[in-house]
C-alpha cells in the first residue's frame, strides 16, 4: 500500500500551522522543519507530529525544504507551505492517485489564492499550477533561488483538484512579503556582480513594473477581482523598483551581503 509524507518548513507560523496540519491529518507521515521561530510554532507542530526539526533560518527557503524532504520515508512526498491547505477533494484525489501506482514521478496541481479575503480568479492567480507531489527520490530542489521549482526525473502529470493558499490577509503582510523577496533577489543580483547601471535602472524602475502591472491587471483580467486584484498587481510590480534600490546599496557594499547558507546534510547537488 503506497504511503505519503507531507513536508513543511516555517518561521513564526504558529497562527496558521493548525489549519495546515489539520488538512493533512490523514497522511502517513508529517515532517515539520522550524526555522528559528520566536513564536509557538515548535509547540504547535509537536501536537501534530513527532517529526519536528530545528534548522537555521535562511533567506533561501529551498535549503530547508530539501532538508525536510530528506527526512521523509514514505513512497510519495508533498511539499506544503504553512499557509496552504489540502481540501478533502484534493486529499481523496491524491490517495487514489498514489494507490494506482502511476507512471509519472511527479504531479502539478492548481492553487487557489486568497488575497484580502477574496479568492482571486484572474491576473495570473488561478489556476497558478504548482509542482508539489513527487515520488520520493525522483525530485529535488536545486537550492539556488527562493522560487526555484522542483527538478524531476521522469514524467510529470496533472491533478485536477486545487489546494488553497491563504496568502495575504492584510496590507502589512503584502508589504512584508514584497520586502523579503525583493531583498533576496537584490542580493542574488549583487552576488552575480550585476551593476546598477542607467539601463538597468530604466528597466527596473519603469519598464518592468509597468509591464507586469498592465499584463496582470489588464490583459490577464486582474481588474475583475476588484481591489484585491489591483493591490496584488501593484505590489508585485513595485517589487522591481524596491529590488533595484536594494541592489544599488549592496553593489556598493558587497561586504554587507550575508553569507550563503550551507547545503543541507547529504546534499551533493
Amino acid at each position: 500500500m503506497a504511503s505519503i509524507a507531507f513536508s513543511l518548513i516555517g518561521h513564526n507560523e504558529a497562527h496558521v500551522l493548525p489549519r495546515a496540519f489539520a488538512s493533512i491529518a490523514w497522511a502517513d507521515e508529517i515532517i515539520y522543519v522550524d526555522c528559528e521561530s520566536r513564536d509557538e510554532s515548535l509547540e504547535v507542530a509537536r501536537k501534530y507530529t513527532p517529526n519536528v526539526f530545528a534548522r537555521p533560518n535562511t533567506t533561501n527557503f529551498n535549503v530547508n525544504k530539501s532538508y525536510g524532504i530528506a527526512q521523509a520515508t514514505a513512497d510519495w512526498v508533498f511539499y506544503l507551505d504553512p499557509d496552504e491547505v489540502i481540501p478533502p477533494a484534493l486529499a481523496e484525489e491524491i490517495r487514489r492517485l498514489i494507490e494506482s501506482d502511476p507512471v509519472e514521478n511527479a504531479f502539478t496541481l492548481p492553487r487557489r489564492n486568497l488575497f484580502f479575503g477574496r479568492w482571486l480568479a484572474h491576473g495570473g492567480q488561478y489556476p497558478d499550477r504548482q509542482l508539489r507531489l513527487f515520488r520520493r527520490g525522483k525530485a529535488y530542489f536545486p537550492c539556488k533561488h527562493v522560487h526555484e521549482t522542483l527538478v524531476v526525473e521522469g514524467r510529470i502529470g496533472r491533478l485536477r483538484e486545487a489546494m488553497e493558499h491563504h496568502t495575504i490577509d492584510t496590507a502589512l503582510t503584502a508589504l512584508q512579503k514584497m520586502d523579503f523577496f525583493s531583498t533576496f533577489n537584490a542580493q542574488a543580483l549583487a552576488r552575480q556582480g550585476v551593476e546598477p547601471t542607467l539601463g538597468l535602472a530604466l528597466q527596473y524602475m519603469a519598464f518592468r513594473p509597468w509591464s507586469r502591472f498592465i499584463r496582470r491587471y489588464v490583459f490577464k483580467g486582474g481588474f475583475l477581482d476588484g481591489w484585491p486584484g489591483f493591490i496584488q498587481a501593484a505590489v508585485s510590480s513595485i517589487d522591481f523598483q524596491v529590488r533595484f534600490i536594494k541592489l544599488w546599496h549592496w553593489a556598493r557594499h558587497r561586504e554587507e551581503l550575508p553569507p550563503l547558507p550551507p547545503p543541507p546534510p547529504g546534499e551533493t547537488r
